[in-house]
């Protein structure tokens, strides 16, 4: 297979298998031809990688040379690995135009989205026939990069296997086939050797996991948290995900609006909402708006490559706007959507041209289309304030229920309830987001929680 993940919980091997995987091919003949580029997100990572390489290649392949200046490793015919850090997107120039027949990433969930992997992919490549292109990676379910590796490799991998499934219906960026891949899992008891020198391993990562959710990552592996979650220890999705129900069942008195946070080459979100007045109504046996300012998300446009976390549609805005106006027309919501809260830079238009003229804003190229907007919250600390609204809202959800909660019907799947339970945490600030991961819908969703008012009393229409 070409492309492999090995993840598994922390202690299991993987950076000593993702080496031994290159060095599988060293001494064949292969020469030259035989090269490999191992990447950590920064520097300073690549020391354990550095040790491991440091403490096997010597007894392996004897003459094998190190140099510390370039971090390459030289074997007797000529092979070469590479260890190196790639932290963004640009940093791929430094290596467009390589062939690299082998391709590492350790702790790929390091990485907050997808960029430099699947541009580094398009330099494995290789002139000699007799040489097997590899992609290998290792991770384990905690990190910034959460969502786009368990999405990548449809983690987690069903508990009776030690191999997923083969994805073999991936696209790459202009929608054609990509290469099959696979993920792979390794448990801790296999690193027998680890566990004979160190027998209370498990005990050391349950005395460092911070909660836990980190625990479950680290020693069970569990996909379905994430260690640090901004919400992970408070969400349910059979209390927070409701079934969907015809939007016309909507009672007049409850309010409607929308939210949006804007993104090109990053997604955008809108998310359209409905606000109970207390006006209780039932359908097919589950009741809504139990208590009066319940805020439901009753559907959702989320800008995004399908399959690809965090990369955008590269829409104006005047087209986003006829798509919200088309949707609302399909929802049979047409004329009946407030304007709701948007992230302030939309309305920004202190930009010159170079005749002189001010860049319209995208508010006002929306509004051209007929949607409007109003400006979001985004004083000084209500973006912690918002994540805290968010946690309690969805703690209200849960009974006994005496206070507004916030729910979302399950077809909000692209966005909602895809990237808000696994939002993480900012590891130099864990009252925040980390914003470098995929926080489009949750700050929408914030806007929307901060722009919240008492909802008027049964019987009253907008």
């Amino acid at each position: 297979m070409r492309e492999c993940i090995f993840t598994g919980p922390r202690g299991n091997g993987k950076t000593d298998a993702l080496v031994m995987d290159f060095a599988q091919d060293v001494g064949r003949g292969l020469g030259k031809d035989w090269f490999g580029v191992l990447f950590r997100r920064k520097y300073p990572e690549l020391k354990d990688v550095i040790e491991k390489t440091q403490k096997w290649f010597p007894r392996i392949f004897p003459g094998c040379r190190y140099t510390d200046d370039d971090h390459t490793w030289t074997f007797a015919g000529g092979e070469q690995l590479l260890l190196r850090f790639i932290e963004r997107e640009k940093d791929y120039l430094n290596y467009h135009g390589w062939s690299i027949p082998w391709l590492g990433f350790e702790e790929l969930t390091n990485w907050p989205n997808d960029g430099p992997f699947t541009l580094m992919i398009s330099t494995n490549r290789t002139s000699n026939p007799k040489v097997r292109r590899r992609i290998r990676s290792t991770t384990n379910p905690y990190g910034v990069g959460h969502t786009w590796v368990k999405s990548r490799y449809r983690l987690p991998i069903p508990p009776d296997r030690l191999i997923g499934p083969i994805i073999k219906d991936a696209l790459d960026r202009d929608g054609k086939p990509t290469h099959w891949r696979v993920a792979v899992r390794g448990r801790l008891e296999q690193n027998a050797v680890m566990l004979h020198a160190t027998p209370e391993y498990s005990q050391d990562i349950g005395a460092a996991a911070r909660n836990p959710e980190m625990l479950k990552a680290w020693l069970d592996e569990d996909w379905e948290v994430v260690a640090g979650a901004m919400v992970g220890d408070v969400w349910n999705q059979k209390i927070h995900v409701v079934p969907d129900f015809p939007l016309s069942k909507i009672p007049a008195g409850w309010y409607v609006d929308r939210s949006y946070d804007h993104g090109q080459s990053r997604p955008f979100s809108v998310g359209w909402w409905a606000e109970s007045n207390g006006e209780r109504f039932t359908w097919n046996g589950f009741t809504y708006g139990s208590v009066r300012g319940d805020l439901y998300r009753i559907g959702e446009w989320y800008g995004w490559v399908k399959d690809r976390p965090n990369e955008g549609l590269n829409m104006t805005a005047r087209e986003i706007a006829r798509g919200i106006l088309k949707r609302e027309a399909q929802m049979g919501l047409a004329g009946r959507v407030k304007p709701g809260p948007a992230d302030t830079q939309i309305f920004d238009n202190s930009e010159l041209r170079e005749d002189g003229e001010k860049v319209r804003s995208v508010a006002s190229d929306m509004e051209k289309e007929g949607v409007k907007w109003k400006h979001a919250d985004k004083g000084q600390g209500t973006r912690k304030q918002g994540w805290q609204q968010l946690r309690t809202a969805l703690t209200n959800a849960k009974a006994p229920r005496e206070l507004p909660g916030v729910f979302a019907l399950e077809s909000c799947t692209d966005g909602y309830i895809r990237t808000i339970p696994e939002m993480p945490r900012d590891d130099d600030d864990l009252d925040d987001v980390d914003d470098k991961s995929e926080d489009h819908v949750g700050d929408e969703v914030r806007y929307r929680l901060r722009f919240s008012r008492i909802a008027p009393a049964a019987g009253w229409v907008w």
